[in-house]
């Protein structure tokens, strides 16, 4: 039996207005190499200026996962030689990043919890980026510079599961934090995976490969699990050590395997040192109290949720897993919306229908308040729970008046008694012979008449009501 150890290192690009070192704007998806200035293109002469909402940015994450933040720290000189990096080098940070240290905790499928370590996040430039066009390859400049947060976990995880909570609860801490948009179709939430293999019971580790720049959560568990097969087929033919070398791979989506992209390069290659042109950063006491201007995040948001709230763990789990789900949620209860109904109809209705449409609750058609409506007529017994579903499915594609629409449809709730009992009459007037086979002790007959009722009343008749008194008569 083998142990898998997982270390992931994430590079989220930082939602600052700006880049890292010059004022070059971070706009996606420009003309190539419009965002562009001497800075970014490394002329001679022109030099950086570390970008101030960057590092308030890094710092806020740093206080969030219980990190040490740094209040002064250095940037550093990694060099490389690509055609993507005009300055042959990249401005990151090594020696002292601004942060060290730090943990988030992420549930387990079998239940309980488990802590991953971060021993870092640093700041650095992006790359620009390489288009290859047949025979030519061109190269865009718009990203060079752009402020990246790579935060560097623990070898904690031991499985492709873990692997994609962490990421997952990671990608929804930065969103909370706004620190970061987190688009990983724009490649703003990349991650490389540090993985190896040992017998289970050894303490050292086995020998560490890292596959490159996998954008979605999907295809980390896929390369995940299929590097470990790799490793483990390796190990049990006996030629681990000529199969896994420390190497950099990359994995192709489209066959679900991992591909030798280069020999792993050791810090002492990078040849690190200070940055010359940049001076230390040092955080000013209004930028420490900046940064620790921390919004509620998922983990104590839950915790509100079941304390205060009453509503389940796993459904307050759901509504804190995205910021603009929680948001949406409390915004219906804002509109007078109770919270164990409006969870239900957000979660299991409205989100039902979305995932249907290939739609995700930002772009909703059908808003927070009109959501909310719908559920205080039903709380209020003015439609029933199959009129609230039907009205739904009209307002995912049209924005009426929900009032109009259960006037236009008949959907009005009928809660008169008297109106139900004559419909309750006729019921039991055309089925006699099972009236009496109820009274006789056949008891599971009570769902027949109740359905019988609602049929007759076309669903407009309250549930509660039909049932409460289709007892006194039968009783």
């Amino acid at each position: 039996m083998f142990e898998t150890v997982i270390g992931l290192e994430v590079h989220v690009q930082l939602n600052t207005e700006t880049k890292l070192f010059c004022s070059c704007p971070t706009s996606f998806a420009e003309h190539q190499n419009r965002n562009t200035c001497p800075t970014c293109l490394a002329l001679p002469g022109a030099l950086p200026v570390a970008n101030r909402d960057a590092i308030v940015k890094a710092m806020r994450f740093g206080y969030a996962v219980n990190g040490k933040v740094n209040v002064v720290s250095y940037f550093d000189r990694k060099s490389y030689f690509y055609p993507d990096s005009p300055s042959a080098y990249q401005i990151t940070q090594l020696y002292r990043p601004v942060v060290e240290s730090g943990e988030l905790y992420i549930d387990l499928k079998g239940g309980g919890r488990k802590r991953v370590g971060i021993s870092q996040a640093h700041l650095e430039a992006d790359a620009g980026k390489s288009i290859h066009d047949g025979d030519i390859s061109k190269v865009d400049l718009n990203r060079a510079g752009t402020p990246l947060m790579e935060i560097v976990s623990s070898p904690d995880m031991r499985s492709a599961d873990e692997a994609v909570a962490y990421l997952k609860k990671l990608h929804s801490t930065v969103r909370y934090l706004d620190i970061s948009d987190a688009n990983m179709q724009e490649g703003s939430f990349r991650c490389d995976v540090n993985i190896s293999i040992r017998p289970e019971g050894q303490s050292e580790f086995g020998t560490r490969v890292e596959i490159k720049n996998i954008n979605s959560f999907k295809f980390v568990a896929s390369a995940i699990e299929y590097e470990v097969q790799r490793q483990i087929e390796a190990y049990e033919d006996g030629i681990y050590r000529e199969e896994v070398i420390q190497e950099t791979r990359l994995f192709d989506v489209n066959r679900g395997v991992t591909k030798s992209m280069r020999g792993k390069e050791e810090a002492s290659d990078y040849r690190y040192f200070p940055d010359p042109d940049l001076r230390a950063v040092v955080a000013t006491e209004e930028m420490i109290e900046e940064a620790k201007d921390i919004p509620e995040l998922p983990d104590q948001k839950i915790e509100r949720y079941i304390t205060k709230l009453g509503i389940k763990r796993y459904d307050a789990e759901v509504v804190s897993s995205q910021k603009e789900l929680a948001n949406f949620f409390e915004d219906m209860l804002k509109s007078g919306a109770s919270p164990k109904i409006a969870i239900n109809w957000l979660t299991t209705e409205l989100l039902g229908r979305l995932k249907r449409a290939s739609l995700d609750i930002i772009n909703s058609p059908i808003s927070s308040s009109k959501l909310a409506q719908l559920v205080i007529k039903i709380e209020r017994g003015k439609i029933s729970g199959k009129g609230a579903k039907d009205i739904l499915d009209v307002l995912m594609d049209r924005d009426e008046d929900i009032d109009t629409l259960i006037d236009s449809m008949g959907l009005a709730q009928v809660s008169d008694d008297g109106a139900i009992l004559k419909l309750i009459d006729e019921v039991l007037e055309e089925n006699r012979s099972k009236v009496d086979e109820y009274r006789g002790g056949k008891e599971k007959l009570f769902g027949f008449f109740v359905g019988q009722v609602m049929k007759r009343s076309r669903g407009s008749a309250n549930p509660k009501k039909v049932n409460e008194l289709l007892k006194q008569k039968l009783s």
